[in-house]
């Protein structure tokens, strides 16, 4: 019986990666739709410890006391999924409802256990966190980076199943390049992403950190920081002979600010934008962010 179970969810784990898109809601439902109430236990919380492969490392405080407060009136309302170790348990998806129950007095979380490999726990860690969580931007370069070299993917693969575009892909990995130092100003939100992106294009590390040094200091605007780094004496990471109108250059400027503000693939063609979405939650989302008026519409 076991076995058959774990056959099932390892085929869902399998097309999960085959579908169009990625999408961790499916999974969860699926494993708890194919668990038995009986099987979800309450699980002490103490015997609880991270999935190894948890890109997270910086929790927002703020949302996890407000999920707290939501868990004191109404509970857990969906089981985690851990897998039993040696001692205790890892958490394979859930850890933010965990830290959650923690703040908000619970000593004990509903759960489900089911026995994952080390590659599905990091995968199923991934996506949970670039579908539910706000990862700062370096988290969420590793995310990507880890996700492409797990499954083989390209950059354009990926950009496809997560609904982003190649270039926010790219863009994003890059990010891995900068020095430490200014990884950790990215962390620290004293450098938007929008600046980081620039400056990791740049080769020369001390370069990068000056530069860097200026953002904070004289707080520079995204394209004074893009305008600065064309400079010849910034050597870049990837040189590439471009022959674009001002036209063009200007439609891809706008089309990756649109990238990045709705979080999702956006196209320029023409006189027309093209505005992806996943479903209608992501259309909604969307919707929210463009600030319009639903009732008008």
């Amino acid at each position: 019986m076991e076995t058959n179970r774990r056959r099932a969810l390892g085929k869902g784990l399998e097309e999960l990666f085959g579908a169009e898109v990625l999408d961790i809601e499916t999974l969860e439902e699926q494993i708890v739709a194919d668990t038995p109430k009986e099987e979800i236990i309450e699980i002490n919380i103490n015997e609880l410890r991270s999935n190894p492969y948890q890109p997270r490392k910086v929790f927002d405080e703020k949302a996890l006391l407000e999920l707290a407060d939501s868990i004191k009136e109404h509970g857990v309302f969906q089981p985690i999924i851990v897998k039993k170790s040696i001692k205790g348990y890892e958490i394979v998806a859930g850890e933010r409802r965990v830290k959650a129950s923690n703040l908000a007095g619970k000593s004990t979380i509903p759960a489900i256990i089911r026995d994952f490999n080390d590659q599905e726990m990091m995968e199923i860690a991934l996506l949970e966190n670039l579908q539910r969580e706000d990862l700062n931007p370096i988290e969420e370069a590793l995310a990507y980076q880890s996700l492409m070299e797990a499954r083989g993917l390209s950059h354009e693969e990926l950009a496809k199943r997560i609904g982003k575009s190649r270039s926010y892909v790219t863009n994003m990995v890059g990010l891995i390049n900068l020095p430490d130092s200014v990884k950790e100003l990215v962390i620290a939100k004293k450098i938007p992403a929008t600046h980081a992106r620039t400056l990791s294009k740049i080769k020369d590390v001390a370069k990068v950190e000056a530069l860097a040094d200026r953002i904070i200091n004289e707080g520079l605007t995204s394209a004074s920081v893009e305008e600065l780094a064309q400079d010849k004496s910034f050597e870049k990471r990837n040189k590439m002979e471009r022959h674009e109108t001002e036209e063009s250059k200007t439609y891809k400027y706008i089309q990756e600010l649109l990238c990045e503000k709705l979080e999702t693939k956006v196209r320029i063609r023409g006189s027309k934008i093209e505005i992806s979405f996943a479903d209608l939650d992501d259309f909604n989302r969307i919707i929210e962010i463009l600030n319009i008026d639903e009732e008008r519409l």
